[in-house]
């Protein structure tokens, strides 16, 4: 599957950036376990120089802690890992510890339209996958912050930057403006809707992000670096370094340096953190938000163009989301069948909301207009057989 291409908009895939695929080549040729600054000091200073210049980009709290992973579900998992570890620690548990047997409830709280990668994270934290408290969401999948219940003891609320079908983002500021005074944690999952922090005129979407506990994304979706690389940012440090922290007699991890496997679920760990630390020292800030605005702008391209064919866009484009319906469930499925197998480009299906929708994710830094056009005429001709 030519997931690297220009014309691939199944799922939100970005392609590499040449800087980031030579950084890659090069990591793997230095063969470095990431995991101890002592052991490894060149690139543990890489990574956390590109963890600095994340939390700009990104418009984060500059306190915050960091860490590479594989991708957005193990940064909720690392994330959520603190958060449990702080609001059990507000009561006097010490989950770390003592685990979660016997230890007081910690009510979860998730919109209707939560990735499963955070129901999988707060499965594997014990947190339970069905025991959350679900909040309805709008005509765009957002959380619908006046139906938030009262909120009291240990409580971690999940929002969403970045709905996986509309690209619609949870009102995060008004959330965390409810729930001030209260200890809940705030987390965002935020796998590709995050870096619209970096695009300008996309800033009001994201408007109160940086008042949330933690945040989760991935660079290998919009910021086009290879697989895998996820990011998960905590502003409570102390609580990320206390979920994930190892000791051991023959490791070397005191050092002035921070050190990786402080704030990872790994031990041993590739050095994530060059082919990030590429892509941001090449693009710098400008670069960054003139990728996240163009493939915005080409996502309404698609939608301008399609819904003036006659075909039917079933969201608000708001990032680079597009869904867009051919009638009815069984006519968009051959639709999206036959797009598959003609080859000019690649878009896969989905269910929101009721409705069965061919879905365009625009996430390449590859991608030109001349593309959108191409693949907006392929998908009229297999609309039209």
């Amino acid at each position: 599957m030519a997931m690297a291409g220009s014309r691939f908009f199944g799922f939100v895939i970005g392609g590499s950036l040449p800087v980031t695929l030579g950084a890659n080549w090069l990591a793997g040729a230095w063969d470095q376990n990431a995991a101890i600054a002592r052991a490894t000091p060149g690139v543990a200073i890489v990574e956390q120089v590109a963890l600095r210049w994340l939390l700009d980009v990104l418009r984060l709290p500059p306190v915050c802690a960091g860490a590479f992973v594989t991708g957005a579900t193990v940064a909720n998992l690392c994330a959520l890992a603190a958060a449990r570890h702080a609001v059990l620690e507000r009561v006097g548990w010490s989950v770390e510890a003592d685990g979660l047997f016997g230890a007081p409830p910690v009510t979860v709280i998730v919109g209707a339209e939560a990735h499963p990668s955070v129901t999988k994270s707060l499965g594997l934290l014990g947190l339970g996958r069905t025991r959350v408290v679900k909040i309805p969401v709008d005509g765009q999948g957002r959380m619908i912050a006046g139906q938030l219940p009262a909120v009291s003891g240990p409580t971690i609320i999940c929002l969403q930057a970045g709905n996986v079908n509309t690209g619609a983002l949870d009102p995060v500021g008004e959330i965390c403006g409810r729930v001030r005074g209260t200890g809940a944690w705030v987390h965002v999952d935020g796998a590709f809707g995050l870096w619209a922090a970096a695009a300008p005129s996309r800033a009001t979407l994201v408007a109160g992000m940086d008042l949330a506990d933690s945040w989760a994304t991935d660079a290998h979706k919009w910021l086009n670096v290879p697989y895998d690389c996820g990011l998960a940012f905590v502003r409570d440090s102390h609580a990320l370094q206390a979920a994930m922290a190892i000791t051991a007699e023959y490791l070397p991890t005191q050092s002035d340096v921070r050190n990786p496997c402080d704030f990872t679920p790994e031990l041993s760990r590739r050095a994530r953190g060059v082919e990030v630390w590429a892509a941001l020292r090449t693009l710098g800030r400008a670069g960054v938000a003139e990728l996240i605005e163009r493939n915005c702008a080409q996502a309404r391209r698609f939608a301008g163009k399609l819904s003036a064919a006659g075909f039917e866009i079933l969201n608000d484009v708001v990032l680079n989301q597009v869904l867009v319906a051919f009638g009815d469930a069984e006519k968009t499925k051959r639709v999206i069948q036959a797009l598959q197998a003609e080859g000019t480009c690649w878009a896969g299906v989905t269910v929101w909301q009721g409705r069965t929708a061919m879905r365009i994710s625009v996430s390449s830094w590859a991608t030109t207009e001349a593309d959108v056009d191409r693949s907006v005429e392929a998908i009229r001709r297999c609309a039209q057989r």
